[in-house]
């Protein structure tokens, strides 16, 4: 065994004393805390989180204030001394049982990530929010996509450390995560896993919230690594918009409206910043 783990499992925490007390005494009692560098980020909670993990044998960071989920994924990557890191959830959903199989996947893949078996628990009144989310990215990205918001993954560190600003401070950390390391063409291997009911406390996530922000976060990823797939249809709607309201108004008034005209002129405007936008986002990528 090298002296330094070549694993990294963060484990970000926000009021998850319970969950994370069961965790990781899961952990230690199997001995990972020995084979990977357990990194637990206690994101400003209130119910003693920081203070009950400091007792088992893992690293422990605390944020001064609650920053999110996507912003404790972020300081546990950027402390981590691992090739390769683990994120996992502070609920007692994860099962760590799945550790040796995703660090074995990430010497062949760029990015792994735990799916979700039809077994596993899952809010019902989130379904319909994952469908919608599922269906834009995949139509944004032009592929399937696998469990694209399971906080049970695994990541080249390098690889992660490098698209830390592109990266939410929020519960989209995952979401991102997987439509960059798609846009960028890297290897993602999945596993199956059983997911359990969180313990503790309800979770903080709420559907019209952060769903709404996830979809615009997709946007906002694809406007950076691919903005012609939102500029090329609105270029040609408008542009086919005009064109048929100035085709109809000769018709009818024998003139093309100033109307048409303008949706004409937006279209083809919008077709060539498209183009512009596409040639900084090469520029600007980083792999």
């Amino acid at each position: 065994m090298e002296n330094q783990p070549r694993y990294s499992v963060i484990i970000p925490a926000y009021n998850e004393a319970e969950g994370l007390r069961n965790l990781l005494q899961k952990l230690v009692s199997e001995g990972y805390h020995n084979r990977f560098e357990i990194i637990i980020v206690d994101d400003g909670s209130t119910d003693g989180t920081g203070q009950m993990a400091s007792g088992f044998p893992v690293r422990v960071i605390h944020h001064t204030g609650n920053k999110g989920y996507g912003a404790a994924l972020k300081t546990g990557i950027r402390k981590a001394t691992g090739d390769y890191v683990i994120t996992m959830d502070s609920d007692g959903q994860h099962d760590p049982k799945y550790l040796p199989q995703i660090a074995k996947l990430l010497e062949e893949n760029e990015m792994v990530i735990g799916t979700r078996s039809a077994a596993s628990h899952q809010v019902k009144n989130r379904q319909a929010g994952k469908r919608v989310i599922r269906w834009v990215g995949e139509y944004l990205v032009e592929q399937k996509l696998p469990d694209y918001n399971s906080g049970f993954r695994g990541f080249q560190r390098d690889l992660i450390s490098g698209m830390l600003h592109i990266m939410p401070n929020g519960f989209s950390f995952s979401t991102t995560s997987t439509l960059a390391f798609l846009k960028e063409g890297f290897t993602i291997g999945t596993m199956p896993i059983d997911v359990a009911p969180r313990q503790g406390r309800s979770s903080n996530v709420k559907f019209l919230k952060d769903g709404s922000k996830t979809i615009m976060l997709i946007i906002r990823i694809i406007m950076l690594f691919n903005p012609l797939k939102i500029f090329l249809p609105a270029s040609v709607i408008m542009f086919t918009g005009g064109v048929a309201f100035g085709i109809y108004g000769f018709i009818v008034t024998e003139r093309f409206s100033n109307g048409a005209i303008v949706l004409t002129i937006l279209g083809m405007f919008l077709f060539f910043i498209g183009l512009v936008a596409d040639q900084i986002s090469i520029l600007n990528r980083k792999y």
